[in-house]
């Protein structure tokens, strides 16, 4: 079934441009096209990755009087939907899913009861994320902890072992998501200072995720719980938390000093083109074209094809297929001498 409104707004085939004489503060003015919302296509790509998020998981809820194990593997085909729905939620914290901000925040709020991720909170530390990522001044806030080569060789043997640890893939891809979703979303400590506004979003989502686990656990028992809930949120999680990571660290990424940085220069080189197969950029709305969405973050996910698609310079630019995506795991430290991301072994040989 082909979405509605597809292709750009004439409903004329736009020829690809070659762009390589725009400079990333160029981008911005000639991606400003692409920002409007079609509100036909956002109800469709909302209802195509509700719908079924719904329908697999009562599926996969009554199939658990016939066999745990099937309901178990329907739990976690069920979270590729789930990540759809968090891409979705990413795109109403931008804006960008409707013109009409007030429908984008509640459908976004709506959504992060089903993600475990209070909504406004989520907007704000994310908005952080965009106006500091690739600043190695402003670390800390919405990114993964990065380290440069000499920062590391200053720490003593336990911090050095206490940031192996957090980078360490199975540390990184298997406890921090849990952490993440499960505890660190149901209180927004670094958000303290920042108004009770954001410590609302939290309780109100707590407070609906607690009711809706408690009518699954008087209506089905706590088995819903443990082969259906949870492993199709920890999936979602864990998928989550390496598409956020190869988006930002690959070996050619950019980190610079605020002296020296520039938010349009970080966020085209800064941000990796992930360039998926078809159905992984499907489930994962199209959020490995971040550079393009960094430039331009009003941008709708459905619409960022268009843009890859009109621009071969960006097609181009900060590339990384799958099967390179998975050698980003051993990179740890950022050497500012050579402006890349090493292995803790490349640091040694270079240190030698």
């Amino acid at each position: 079934m082909a979405p509605p409104d597809a292709g750009n707004s004439s409903g004329v085939a736009v020829p690809a441009q070659d762009s390589t004489h725009l400079r990333a503060s160029d981008w911005t003015r000639t991606l400003a096209r692409y920002r409007q919302p079609r509100p036909s296509r956002s109800v469709f790509e909302l209802a195509v990755t509700f719908i079924p998020f719904v329908a697999i998981w009562a599926v996969a809820w009554w199939m658990l009087s016939i066999s745990a194990i099937l309901s178990l593997v329907l739990a976690l085909a069920n979270a590729a939907f789930l990540v759809r729905l968090f891409m979705i939620q990413h795109d109403c914290g931008h804006g960008s899913l409707f013109r009409d901000r007030w429908l984008c925040d509640w459908i976004g709020r709506g959504i992060g009861v089903l993600t475990l991720t209070p909504y406004d909170v989520w907007r704000r530390t994310h908005a952080i994320h965009h106006a500091s990522t690739g600043n190695l001044d402003r670390r800390g806030v919405g990114d993964i902890p990065t380290l440069t080569v000499s920062e590391y060789r200053q720490k003593r043997w336990l911090g050095r072992a206490l940031y192996r640890l957090l980078r360490n893939p199975v540390f990184l891809f298997g406890v921090v998501p849990f952490y993440t979703f499960f505890l660190q979303n149901r209180l927004p400590v670094h958000l303290m200072s920042s108004g009770g506004h954001y410590w609302l979003s939290a309780m109100a989502t707590n407070a609906a995720i607690g009711l809706v686990l408690g009518v699954i656990v008087w209506l089905g028992g706590w088995d819903v719980l443990l082969f259906v809930f949870l492993p199709t949120m920890l999936l979602a999680a864990i998928a989550g938390m390496w598409f956020f990571y190869v988006q930002h660290q690959f070996e050619e990424t950019s980190w610079q000093h605020e002296d020296d940085w520039n938010v349009q220069e970080a966020a085209l080189h800064g941000s990796s083109h992930y360039d998926l197969p078809g159905i992984l950029r499907w489930i994962t709305g199209n959020i490995g074209v971040h550079h393009v969405h960094h430039l331009a973050s009003r941008i709708p996910f459905y619409r960022l094809p268009e843009v890859i698609a009109d621009h071969t310079t960006l097609a181009g630019t900060s590339r990384i297929m799958l099967w390179e995506s998975f050698r980003c795991a051993r990179l740890h430290l950022w050497d500012e001498k050579h402006r890349r991301l090493l292995s803790f072994a490349e640091a040694r040989t270079l240190a030698a």
